[in-house]
């Protein structure tokens, strides 16, 4: 080994260590982390030295979760006080990064002419209040971060510009909770703050079904690296999990 080439390799090490350090002293925070894409993330953030933050309905049954050693934390993101809990437990600890990935979808609902009231109001009330409402809550532990990122997963369905019908229910809190997202990121990002909306893709979950076409490890493995290059630039913007810029 010449000493050129020595000194290259040296370097690479210096950065992967630099690279490390950087992501063991950041914390990650996501909402719906017992199962399907919340639960991926939790598995990719932990593998890369993150400390994460796992939240669930019922932290009891997040079997998988716990096993990935990561803190789990109990968290209905449509229940006030269970937001409101979560923030007193989580005082004075710094967020680096919040993903919002709590939600539901009903693959039943394909009419708006045949609206189930009740599933729409749920519907809402988790994909769109619950982002907001957790946002809100754990403000102070983003602005004691150093990152200040923000990430609402939305979904493509959430575009007006390619509602093709079908999931009205779906499509509209995911629209909604684009339209919260663009309010925050001009609010915050006088703060700094950096917030985004993603779109998945078509994942294999139980929300998903068994005919999506990516399993959730591709669709994070795009997320992650994504989030992670996220800059000032980036901030109030819709983007997919390749980082392809989607139209509202």
């Amino acid at each position: 080994m010449t000493r050129l080439t020595r000194w290259i390799a040296l370097a690479a090490l210096a950065l992967a260590a630099t690279s490390a350090t950087a992501a063991d002293a950041a914390t990650v925070l996501i909402t719906g982390a017992n199962r399907g894409i919340g639960l991926e993330y939790a598995r990719q953030f932990k593998a890369k030295g993150y400390a994460v933050i796992g939240t669930a309905r019922n932290p009891g049954e997040a079997t998988e979760l716990a096993a990935l050693d990561v803190r789990v934390e109990a968290l209905d993101v449509t229940d006030a006080a269970s937001v409101a809990a979560l923030a007193k437990r989580l005082d004075g600890v710094p967020i680096d990064v919040l993903i919002n990935n709590a939600g539901i979808g009903d693959r039943d609902d394909t009419s708006v002419l045949a609206t189930d009231f009740a599933m729409f109001e749920r519907t809402l009330a988790v994909n769109t209040l619950g982002p907001l409402r957790v946002t809100q809550a754990l403000l102070p532990n983003l602005r004691a971060g150093s990152r200040k990122h923000i990430v609402n997963m939305s979904s493509r369905l959430g575009s007006i510009t390619l509602n093709n019908g079908n999931y009205p229910a779906y499509r509209a809190s995911k629209a909604a909770l684009n339209q919260v997202n663009r309010s925050l990121s001009i609010e915050l990002g006088k703060q700094g703050f950096v917030v985004v909306v993603v779109h998945p893709g078509w994942v294999r979950t139980e929300m998903g079904g068994a005919e999506a076409p990516l399993l959730p490890d591709e669709s994070v493995r795009g997320l992650v690296k994504l989030i992670e290059r996220l800059a000032a630039g980036d901030n109030g913007r819709f983007y997919d999990y390749l980082g392809e810029e989607l139209p509202w």
